[in-house]
């Protein structure tokens, strides 16, 4: 094989694994060195060159070489097992993102499979984990597809992200923090879903570094001084169980101590309530040995040597956790009287506890990357399956993140069957969600529910351990009122589609009725068959507004959401925009009936309800600005008005005047009051309204106050054109000598 050219003028300290490829020997050089594995060796080697003359000239924050990222995500996943064309787009995974290079040159140099990793790795590079709902819930969607696709772009990104995190002091505070919360928020729980532990207990560490360095340095600094005393501890307690495992005639393959993790110390401080001092179990031992019959002997030797304590023992071989994790763990007291966490399994569960889906690797077996994906009898992805079963059907974006939780970040409760068959559920789950877990139908049907034996109510809630009997009737149907207690996102999922299906009608209505409620009973059935609605349902993914009021009516989707969507398509018809920024504020004066905008003389309204303010009378001419109302339709203020000064940003809708309805041959009018304080003499209201009729200006209603001594106060509501009418109005009759001042009323600076 011939060797690769490096840049002689940079000095690659490369790991020692990649040094024998690039030689042309094999990574595992003491097995059998046959034509595959040379394959494989060139397909790293070539995948090693390529990035690198790639990322040639680019440089990290830490002012090293880029290629090292690269290096080190492939040996990471070189450690995890991963295959050749793992390892290949380890090296490969930032040249899209980063270099003019395609992801076709990929498909075409290194071929599909490699080309499918790095695709879904870049994908998920450019993914921004917001605190926004509707963003974050979108992110979300798009990362579990790319696992289903192929579950091994997640392992990949999180080996990504481990080195990352890594190297992370060279970054600005803002992105350490950034990052960090990430990692705590969903690259950890992922790891520790796919039962990857040494990749997320790290990932957990250094989170907890850079999130809070005070309490990690404290943490840091407790364990240190306290590791001497412990390591004795721990190592007394290895020899006597040493003895005693082979007297029992038990081959133990390992046992050795494990200091717990910072974070998993700090995280029972805080959930216990206690200080450093009173955290006895700070590291547990760990016994391998070679069946799972022994594992049980083993105990029994444990139990024997220390004496247990009550309530902490988990057997996780005949319940393994959802990660397939397994392990017999039990607390005991230690010589010195302290708890000691013991922990038994074999090799393989300890290999499966480390590297987690990565010991599972299908293409070990097959040699192809199909089986990558995700089939039926992946029990151990159940819970992606289930969040891919429903994800498109989740219209609100809030449920779905709850449908994430629940299958990612929280632990399981294990029940049972009555022929003893093992369910696992969410904590606080019901005999529904239980119904709904064994079958739909089932679900469907469950007229009541047996827990150990006796009669409880749907909504009792599953404890570990308990025996469940579901009670089903053929006529028997679901109840809204268990949406309010069920736990898990399945059953939420198909309780409302069992009513979408078989109470369409009522669904429609009752969302029609939602829907009304908000935008105003004038005009709404105009409304309904707007092109704008139509584009509202088809944002919230429904084909048609029917289907859209039958998801609002069944809860498949939020009222908030569906408004929220509508405002979006009505600001999107604006081709105006607003003028200076200025402070809104809900109006709460006296509205005029609403108008349908057909030829509307408001530019940006179109097909949809709107109004003008009675608070500051808006004329053509004027800048104005519409707001989304409460049952209404869209309120149209001259901008400035004071009624707008805290209303939120989304609700306001950019608008205009239309030129062509201002300048036709029969322009509208549009109510205007003003106020006029003048001289108290006989005949002064004559002379105005002779003034304002010459001028051809209808004057709707006219009142006088008047006191003694005092000027003459005087309203007016008149009709007008526009702007500049109003102004040549107020030019004529300021030209009298008995007015002393004219102003318009409305709620805004003149």
């Amino acid at each position: 094989m011939s060797s690769i050219a490096i840049n002689s003028s940079i000095d690659l300290s490369l790991p020692d694994w990649l040094k024998k490829c690039l030689k042309g020997i094999p990574a595992n050089s003491g097995e059998a060195d046959d034509e595959r594995r040379h394959s494989d060796t060139a397909l790293i080697c070539r995948a090693f060159e390529f990035a690198y003359h790639l990322h040639q000239g680019q440089f990290r924050k830490s002012g090293e070489p880029y290629i090292y990222h690269p290096v080190a995500v492939a040996g990471l996943l070189r450690d995890l097992g991963g295959s050749p064309a793992m390892i290949a787009a380890g090296f490969l995974h930032d040249v899209v993102e980063d270099t003019d290079i395609t992801i076709e040159e990929i498909e075409e140099r290194f071929g599909p499979e490699v080309r499918q990793l790095v695709e879904g790795v870049t994908k998920l590079s450019k993914i921004n984990f917001t605190s926004k709902t509707e963003s974050q819930a979108e992110n979300f969607r798009r990362m579990f597809l790319a696992m289903a696709q192929d579950i091994r772009v997640i392992v990949v990104k999180l080996a990504d992200r481990l080195h990352n995190m890594r190297t992370l002091q060279y970054m600005s505070e803002a992105s350490r923090r950034r990052s960090a919360q990430e990692t705590r928020d969903i690259f950890a729980p992922l790891a520790n879903r796919l039962g990857i532990w040494r990749i997320k207990w790290e990932l957990e560490d250094l989170a907890f570094k850079y999130l809070e360095p005070e309490a990690f340095r404290q943490m840091q600094q407790h364990v240190s001084e306290k590791r001497t005393a412990r390591e004795e501890k721990l190592a007394k307690a290895t020899e006597i169980l040493q003895e005693r495992l082979q007297q029992a005639g038990i081959r133990c393959l390992d046992i050795s101590g494990r200091p717990k993790h910072l974070y998993s110390i700090y995280q029972k401080m805080q959930r216990q309530q206690k200080e450093f001092h009173e955290i006895y179990d700070l590291a547990a031992l760990r016994i391998i040995v070679q069946t799972n019959e022994e594992c049980y002997r083993a105990l029994a030797v444990v139990h024997d040597a220390f004496r247990p304590i009550p309530g902490r023992f988990k057997d996780y071989i005949g319940l393994p956790k959802p990660n397939r994790y397994q392990s017999l763990h039990t607390g005991v007291i230690g010589l010195t009287g302290r708890p000691l966490e013991v922990q038994i399994r074999t090799m393989e569960m300890h290999h499966v506890a480390e590297y987690g889906i990565a010991a599972h690797w299908k293409y070990k077996e097959t040699g192809g990357s199909s089986s990558s994906h995700l089939t039926g009898a992946d029990e151990k992805f159940t819970w992606l399956r289930q969040l891919l079963e429903w994800q498109s059907d989740l219209k609100d974006a809030q449920e779905y993140l709850d449908s994430v939780k629940d299958n990612l970040f929280e632990d399981d409760v294990y029940v049972f069957t009555p022929k003893g068959d093992v369910v696992p559920l969410s904590p606080g789950s019901t005999s529904v969600d239980f119904a709904y877990r064994i079958h739909t139908e089932v679900g469907n049907h469950c007229a009541g529910a047996r827990v150990n034996g006796r009669m409880v109510p749907l909504s009792t809630r599953l404890q570990n351990g308990d025996i469940v009997d579901i009670i089903t009737q053929k006529n028997s149907h679901p109840s809204l009122d268990w949406l309010n207690f069920v736990r898990t996102s399945a059953a939420k999922y198909r309780i409302k589609q069992w009513y979408k299906r078989s109470r369409r009608e009522e669904n429609v209505a009752r969302g029609r009725e939602l829907l009304e409620k908000e935008l105003g009973k004038t005009g709404f059935d105009s409304l309904l068959k707007s092109e704008a609605m139509q584009s509202v349902a088809e944002k919230c993914n429904y084909h048609s507004v029917e289907d859209l009021l039958a998801g609002l009516g069944y809860g498949e989707i939020t009222l908030n959401l569906v408004l929220n969507r509508w405002r979006e398509v009505v600001k999107a018809q604006q081709p105006v925009t607003i003028a200076p920024p200025f402070l809104p504020k809900e109006s709460t004066a006296t509205t005029k009936t609403p108008v349908r905008s057909t030829d509307s003389p408001i530019v940006g309204v179109e097909g949809l309800v709107y109004y003008l303010a009675g608070c500051c009378n808006p004329l053509p001419g004027e800048p104005i600005i519409g707001v989304v109302t409460r049952g209404r339709g869209i309120s149209i203020h001259r901008q400035g008005c004071h009624n707008l000064e805290n209303v939120e940003y989304e609700r306001l809708v950019p608008v205009g005047w239309n030129p062509a309805v201002e300048n036709s041959s029969r322009p509208q009018t549009y109510a205007v009051n003003i106020q006029i304080e003048a001289l108290d003499r006989v005949g002064v209201l004559k002379d105005i309204l002779s003034r304002l009729s010459d001028q051809g200006i209808n004057v709707r209603h006219a009142q006088v106050k008047t006191a003694t001594g005092q000027p003459a106060l005087m309203d007016l509501g008149i009709d007008i054109r526009d702007r500049t009418q109003l102004e040549q109005v107020f030019t004529q009759i300021k030209k009298m000598s008995d007015i002393l001042n004219i102003r318009r009323v409305g709620q805004i600076d003149e």
